[in-house]
């Protein structure tokens, strides 16, 4: 099977309306339905697919809302090589729309084409996953949402239990798993002591909102990131039966965006819970077009300084812990002013978590360092590598 068969093509007219797009309008730039990627950075693609929507069925249904939005941008002071590659249709069974979603993005991982999958419900990121079983390698996924979603693993799959499918999937890849803005109230007990005995970490949306900035070193340690309007609050985004009276803001929603677009490692992200048929003026159509035109920005500002290759290049940073029983070393990009930690770990074992032991942090982890206390990121990442 031929890669552009899993997509059926955009119908161009219907999005433009007739509008005639202006030089650097993403919509005079982006390459519609490719028969080649060749030259291509970043690939754009819906996926109509809802069936796995325990609440939010007509989020199969939103993306040409969004295209329509998106293609009116202006690309900013750089010359954007994007595709839109189309629509993945839903099959005739859901495992069916996990396949096709899984080959797409494998065949973009391996041109090095990112890909933006804009859904359908949320569940459509284990099909995101299953690509990356394909690559021979450990990943961490950041998931950007008001709750967790591991749900009844024994159960068939949907949204609300499909990160519980993926813990529990063989081959088991996922070396971390972060969750950004999950809300107390929203999320049972029992799964939140789950996700802390396996050292996974996962930040609170009040403390997160007051440092957004802290966000970003977790972003950066992502391999993909899925991210649910249901983490965005009822006033920026209501078209989405999530939502809530509280979440991130619309700028919050776009700065994760930017910070994720600016991430060397990131390789895939997915928008999901977008539902038209929840009447809102296209409010949320426009505020998730503009997210992902932040992606693009930060895509496009990679400083391209993940240091796993050469650390003579950086500003390492040696700490004494203990009294000096214990050194922690850190590493500061002078192209980006970012920081890293080292975690150590056996030398047999060192290749195969390579690219997970130059760790994200930032200048306040170094400090915690400073004052004679192990960094948390750094003691969960340790503990999984026991």
């Amino acid at each position: 099977m031929e890669f552009s068969d899993y997509f059926s093509p955009v119908d161009f007219e219907k999005i433009s309306i007739g509008t005639e797009y202006q030089d650097n309008q993403i919509g005079d730039c982006i390459r519609i339905n490719p028969s080649s990627i060749d030259g291509i950075d970043l690939a754009f693609f819906s996926v109509s697919e809802d069936r796995g929507s325990k609440f939010n069925q007509g989020s199969a249904k939103g993306a040409d809302i969004v295209r329509e939005y998106l293609y009116k941008l202006y690309q900013g002071p750089y010359s954007v090589k994007i595709a839109d590659l189309g629509n993945i249709d839903s099959g005739n069974n859901l495992s069916d729309t996990y396949f096709a979603i899984k080959e797409s993005v494998d065949f973009l991982l391996k041109k090095n084409v990112v890909p933006i999958i804009i859904g359908g419900s949320k569940d459509l990121s284990y099909g995101n996953y299953l690509a990356y079983t394909k690559q021979e390698q450990t990943i961490n996924i950041v998931d950007i949402d008001s709750q967790f979603s591991l749900g009844n693993s024994d159960d068939i799959i949907n949204s609300e239990n499909y990160l519980g499918k993926i813990l529990f999937h063989q081959p088991n890849i996922l070396f971390n798993y972060s969750n950004l803005g999950y809300q107390t109230y929203f999320v049972n007990q029992e799964e939140l002591n789950l996700i802390e005995d396996l050292f996974f970490d996962i930040h609170r949306l009040g403390l997160m909102k007051s440092e957004i900035q802290d966000a970003e070193p977790i972003i950066r340690n992502a391999d993909m990131i899925s991210f649910s309007l249901g983490a965005i609050s009822q006033i920026s985004a209501p078209a989405n039966k999530y939502s809530s009276p509280n979440g991130l803001n619309g700028e919050q929603a776009c700065q994760l965006a930017r910070y994720a677009g600016m991430s060397d490692k990131l390789t895939s992200i997915g928008f999901y819970e977008f539902n038209p048929l929840v009447n809102d003026n296209d409010q949320t159509a426009h505020l998730l077009s503009q997210m992902i035109w932040y992606f693009i920005d930060g895509f496009y500002n990679r400083k391209q300084d993940f240091p796993a290759c050469n650390k003579n290049e950086y500003l390492k940073y040696t700490v004494a812990i203990d009294e000096g029983e214990q050194e922690l070393s850190f590493y500061k990009s002078p192209k980006s002013d970012r920081w890293w930690m080292d975690v150590p770990y056996h030398h047999n074992f060192r290749k195969k978590y390579e690219r997970h032991l130059m760790l994200p942090c930032s200048y306040k982890d170094y400090k915690v360092a400073t004052e004679n206390e192990i960094p948390e990121r750094w003691f969960q990442t340790f503990q999984k590598l026991k």
